[in-house]
């Protein structure tokens, strides 16, 4: 019995799972060195190169799951697992570490990856596919408009701190993280069931 996703709660949750907001802080520390004319481009460049990535794992998901002899069950219930670990770290974050300072522009790390395109967005849109191949487009629109509100809110990300201020900024990650536990929890009940619906059977 997997989870049945619309368009919108599949773009909902691939913007909660790409985590822009959270990103903020990463995105700013990693341009620090950057000329501020040019951190737009570089962000909308590592935007484009995480949906490369993720576009690439929506139509090699298949093959994959076969390659590694893995069920669209064990997908779910470990997908689920995995996003219910992000949302607690979404609300309860770990103490902040300073990442070291690079003098250049960074290039696909850690931006692009693991910023964006994670293992959890990496598991997510194959979990969309493995579910669903015939709305394959749909999974692509969504995930298209989820890396188009990425790119707006990084390089919109100083003046949303500006004006918001830090405090709105982690309210709203955490009220996030908060819809994540929701889905997660959700997830991996769904995939309990039909597991347990399996062995009822046999």
């Amino acid at each position: 019995m997997a989870m049945n996703y619309t368009f919108a709660s599949a773009t909902i949750l691939l913007v909660l799972i790409t985590d822009p907001i959270g990103n903020i802080p990463i995105f700013a520390n990693a341009l620090r060195h950057v000329p501020p004319q040019r951190r737009p481009w570089v962000i909308v460049r590592e935007v484009l190169i995480a949906f490369v990535l993720l576009l690439a794992f929506m139509f090699v998901g298949d093959s994959f799951l076969r390659l590694m002899n893995l069920s669209e069950l064990s997908l779910q219930i470990g997908g689920g697992v995995i996003l219910f670990l992000i949302a607690l770290r979404m609300i309860f974050p770990p103490p902040s570490t300073d990442t070291p300072d690079t003098s250049g522009e960074p290039l696909i790390v850690p931006l692009a990856i693991p910023a964006i395109a994670g293992p959890s967005a990496l598991a997510t849109v194959l979990l969309l596919v493995s579910q669903a191949p015939d709305r394959r487009l749909e999974w692509i629109g969504a995930l298209s408009i989820t890396m188009a509100i990425c790119a707006i809110l990084l390089v919109l990300a100083e003046r949303i701190q500006r004006v918001a201020g830090d405090r709105f900024v982690v309210a709203l990650e955490r009220l996030m993280g908060l819809v994540l536990v929701a889905m997660s929890i959700e997830m991996m009940l769904r995939g309990i069931k039909t597991f347990v619906m399996q062995l009822a059977r046999t």
